[in-house]
């Protein structure tokens, strides 16, 4: 381990620290899942998942194996809950010594939000643009530095048919993004994502001048 910690270039090792340091949601279970090998020599990943708040979940004061070990203390797993999911995502973390051009500098963030929203919310054009504001604003609200930002926002319509017909018809919202932060410290960047994952569950409280949506999620 000591050797393999020696390879990993100092800039990304003080940059994982920050992310240690970072002081999400307790509705947000985040936990490190295995990284793309192909994007950059060196990265990490964090996949979140919002659910409804329990009476356990918001005493989760940390993230991460601690909160884990807390929820699961309380007599519930990850997963228990999963009917009451409100959204996911993955936060990214890619680092190349050499720099990208297409990247302007050396690291780079790629995020993936999803949520479901009911069909009369997911049908308004102006969807795709308000989850880009999202984005925007809870970067500026958590003075996270950045620059050559760029995502796509998609809506995905399920309908249901046959022995499923009964279930209404749902719309979920995707935002791809990634951005350039502008150091290595990137505390703020995983704290202002992952108080967007949970704008887009619509959970309050939310960061000044950020606009929740209702509480659409189906019955």
């Amino acid at each position: 381990m000591v050797n393999a910690l020696s390879q990993v270039p100092a800039d990304f090792l003080s940059a994982l620290g920050t992310l240690r340091k970072a002081q999400c949601r307790s509705e947000l279970r985040l936990d490190e899942i295995p990284a793309p090998a192909r994007l950059a020599p060196y990265a990490v990943a964090l996949g979140a998942e919002v659910f409804r708040p329990t009476a356990a979940t918001r005493r989760v004061p940390v993230h991460g194996p601690v909160a884990k070990a807390f929820i699961e203390e309380q007599g519930q797993h990850p997963g228990d809950d999963e009917d009451d999911e409100l959204a996911t995502g993955r936060f990214i973390l890619l680092y190349d010594p050499e720099g990208s051009a297409v990247w302007e500098g050396e690291f780079r963030i790629v995020t993936y939000i999803r949520a479901q929203l009911d069909a009369d919310m997911g049908n308004d054009a102006m969807l795709g643009s308000v989850a880009w504001t999202w984005l925007v604003e809870a970067l500026e609200n958590h003075n996270a530095q950045y620059k050559a930002a760029g995502g796509t926002a998609t809506r995905i319509l399920s309908e249901s048919f046959g022995t499923l017909a009964d279930r209404p018809d749902t719309i979920d919202i995707e935002l791809r993004a990634s951005w350039t932060p502008s150091s290595s410290d990137v505390q703020a960047h995983l704290e202002a994502w992952s108080d967007m994952v949970c704008t887009f569950a619509g959970l309050p409280p939310l960061p000044p001048g950020v606009t929740g949506l209702p509480n659409r999620r189906l019955n």
